[in-house]
């Protein structure tokens, strides 16, 4: 994580942190994320009227790929209001990422349950998205569509499993941190190479 941290704030490259740099990649993203939002919002049901027509039609014909849409529609908008606070937090907060002060906001911040939603949410979301890009543009569709679309469904669950169990680990892993250095919190990690350069 530390690593990660300074390649974003481009130590590597200039020898020093410019988290800078971690503000307006973070800027150009919600940029990104609001327009890719914007233009999405037109396809959900604007009305109850046309809610309730949609929920009819999938409840009639149990098409499994209008669930996934419905999932994706939900995740989106769950998105929306979860990942625009965690970029504004990355926007106003680029000083202040790191192993310790990441697991700090996860844990003495509370924010751990926020970013538990956030979690399904973009995975679901991003792994039906790429599921049904697949499906609409036919890549990887072959000679049989039917026989594609099943595989393409069963990666699209591997991957779902996958990068959630993933993230769940990571998201242990911050909290683990954050509750071992409760007593600590607001202090900034320093990795045990530059800390013995400094003692010595």
């Amino acid at each position: 994580m530390y690593a990660v941290t300074k390649m974003m704030e481009g130590e590597f490259i200039f020898g020093e942190p410019h988290h800078e740099l971690v503000a307006i990649t973070a800027g150009f993203i919600f940029v990104v994320f609001i327009t890719h939002a914007l233009i999405a919002i037109r396809k959900f049901p604007g009305s109850y009227k046309q809610f309730r027509a949609f929920r009819e039609h999938a409840v009639r014909f149990k098409h499994s790929d209008t669930n996934l849409w419905f999932i994706q529609v939900i995740t989106g908008f769950t998105m929306f209001f979860i990942g625009s606070i965690h970029i504004f937090i990355m926007m106003v907060n680029a000083d202040n990422i790191g192993p310790y002060a990441s697991a700090d906001r996860m844990v003495s911040g509370w924010m751990w349950p926020l970013y538990l939603v956030l979690l399904v949410a973009v995975e679901l979301h991003g792994s039906i998205g790429l599921y049904r890009l697949c499906v609409k543009w036919g890549w990887f569709e072959g000679k049989d569509a039917k026989a594609s679309r099943k595989n393409l469904k069963k990666l699209k669950w591997a991957i779902t499993v996958f990068f959630m169990g993933l993230g769940l680990l990571t998201l242990a892993a911050y909290v683990k941190i954050g509750i071992e250095h409760m007593d600590k919190a607001g202090e900034r990690y320093v990795p045990t190479y530059i800390s013995e350069k400094v003692t010595s």
